[in-house]
């Protein structure tokens, strides 16, 4: 039996984190959908074609060194926005979401695009200072020379990038469960996401 929980949101809001602790409680697999498109763009940046990058994309991509920089970062969500991009990589999020005993994906349209048929949705959000401040301290716990002003630009940049571009813009789906982080601790986001996503389960099971 696969069960596919599609975890959504924008960047530093609290979705990896919260994506990886449903998955532990649950038993299922863990996909942070986000390293494919930091691949692409890391890709990007070495000087290959973005197109060429995402179809030629490979597991051992994933783990490449630096995927987790402010240019990465950028650089993905560039990539994203490409929809050659995207369609190249919808095949494996697709094929993963439906693996047997279920999975957790995390990304920025996961419960819109990739998954609408997913058994649990959530939105995983919080205000752009927020979400700022928390990027901004650990760029700087990771010896990163910013500030938090620039690192908040970039943050609304890149907001405005997702929502508004053409193919699979961010926003929540219809039936998410919208979760703010953004007044949250760690363990209180994350007993309300497993709370939502135990409640979807019991109604499917007894569906």
């Amino acid at each position: 039996m696969s069960f596919t929980i599609a975890i959504d949101g924008p960047a530093a809001a609290g979705k990896g984190t919260i994506s990886k602790a449903v998955a532990a409680h649950f038993g299922v697999g863990h996909l942070d959908t986000g390293l494919l498109y930091r691949a692409v763009g890391k890709r990007m940046l070495d000087g290959i074609e973005p197109i060429e990058a995402a179809r030629a994309l490979v597991a051992e991509d994933l783990q490449a060194e630096g995927l987790r920089t402010a240019a990465v970062a950028q650089a993905a969500s560039k990539v994203a926005a490409i929809p050659e991009v995207r369609a190249a990589l919808v095949d494996f999020q697709r094929a993963y979401a439906r693996r047997a005993g279920g999975a957790v994906l995390d990304g920025r349209d996961i419960g819109t695009v990739i998954c609408p048929e997913a058994e649990a949705k959530l939105f995983v959000t919080a205000s752009a200072e927020v979400r700022a401040r928390r990027r901004f301290e650990e760029l700087r716990a990771g010896g990163a020379e910013t500030d938090y002003d620039t690192v908040l630009a970039d943050t609304k940049e890149r907001d405005h990038r997702d929502a508004s571009r053409a193919d699979a813009p961010l926003r929540p789906a219809e039936d998410a469960v919208i979760l703010d982080t953004s007044t949250l601790d760690i363990a209180t986001a994350v007993a309300q996401a497993i709370a939502a996503v135990a409640a979807k389960r019991s109604d499917g099971e007894t569906a």
